[in-house]
Order: structure tokens, then sequence, then C-alpha cells
């Protein structure tokens, strides 16, 4: 899919992994709520960390996942470059703890303070990705981990949606490309689809950064 099927972001950016969420994103802020956090990530559960800290939630959509892990005590920046769904995570989890920012992989902008983050989520996010920017988010996102942090990923496999722009990612290929910068395997696993969809599945990976283990 071409530039011109992106949505904008923030100062006029392009963002061509977002397209098609703008004009489904009432239909998708009740998809995304109707699984819990628990239930999408319940194989890595005990891979959270348990300590309150510095959380990045990259494609937060419509914020589940961030609020249920501000609701665990940590900070979390929720990075959405779709403008529907963080009025609509704004309105669905005020007051939860969230910073929300108007960003997307690979850049990261947002995250450029020095700060470093105790767990990286990026859920249903990386097949937006093509191999350049999945190179390039890769590096980005181990620079921004603390020592031990941890990064989550679900990888979406399967028919793409119509409008939507997606790549095949293999859990095999993202574990050796996360090798290279310093990101060593701590889970992977397979699930189906949690909406029943056909011929969708998902692989959940872990990956820590070199240094002390996290808070879990």
């Amino acid at each position: 899919m071409g530039d011109q099927g992106a949505a904008m972001g923030g100062g006029g950016r392009l963002v061509p992994g977002a397209a098609g969420y703008a004009e489904a994103a009432d239909a998708l802020a009740v998809q995304y709520e109707e699984v819990t956090f628990e239930q999408v990530h319940h194989e890595v559960l005990h891979l959270v960390p348990g300590r309150p800290g510095w959380v990045l939630d990259v494609g937060a959509g419509t914020g589940r996942d961030a609020a249920a892990l501000a609701a665990r005590g940590h900070r979390v920046l929720a990075v959405e470059p779709t403008a529907a769904l963080r009025r609509h995570g704004r309105r669905l989890h005020p007051g939860a703890g969230i910073d929300w920012a108007d960003d997307s992989l690979p850049e990261l902008a947002s995250a450029g303070d020095g700060r470093r983050f105790d767990a990286v989520f990026a859920t249903a996010v990386w097949m937006h990705l093509d191999a350049a920017e999945r190179s390039h988010a890769l590096a980005r996102i181990a620079g921004l981990l603390a020592p031990g942090g941890r990064f989550f990923l679900q990888l979406r496999h399967g028919p793409v949606p119509a409008g939507r722009r997606m790549f095949e990612v293999s859990a095999a290929d993202t574990v050796t490309a996360g090798r290279t910068h310093g990101l060593r395997p701590l889970h992977c696993s397979e699930r189906p689809d949690l909406h029943g969809r056909d011929g969708v599945r998902w692989s959940s990976l872990v990956l820590q950064a070199d240094g002390a283990p996290g808070g879990a």
C-alpha cells in the first residue's frame, strides 16, 4: 500500500501502518474493549514487571492495555497515531494515569527525553512495519529499554483486512533480529484469534534487554 492510503499523524506525518484505522475507529473501539488485557497477554502475564515503573505502549489504540498497566501501578506513555482512537481512549479510560502521545514507530520522537522504560508493549503493531521500518524500530526500542527491560510483542498472522497495510512477520525472524540489538528471547508461543476470525492466529513474544533482570 502506498502513502496515499496512510493516516496523518502529528505535524502532517504520513503513517502508512495506520491506514484504515480512523475510518473504523468507532467499531474498533468496541472490538478492542471486548477482550481484556489479561486475555490478550495471558501467556506472558508472569513476565510483566511487578514493581511500578515506566511502560511504553506503542499503538495503544483505545488504551485498554495502557489502563490495565496503569492499574498495576505503572506510569504509562500511550503512543497512538490515530486521533479518533486517542479520543476513544481518553473517553473510555479517563484519569487512568496514562500520558497520551500522537506518535508511531519507528521514530517514537515523543519518547526522546532520555527516559528508559521497564517494559515496551507493541500489540498488533509489528506487522504494520516493513522490513526496513522493523529494523529501525528494534534499534529504537532497544535504546529505550532500561537494563533488563522487556519488549512484549503480539504478532498477527493471516489474511490482511481490506484497506490495511500489513506484512507477514515470523516469530523466529523477530527473535533473530532482536538478538542483533541485545534483546534475548524470554517467551514465544502461539494462540488462536480471540475474536474467532478465520485463518488469524497470533504469536506472543517477550524479548529482554541486556542487564539486570526486570521486576517480575
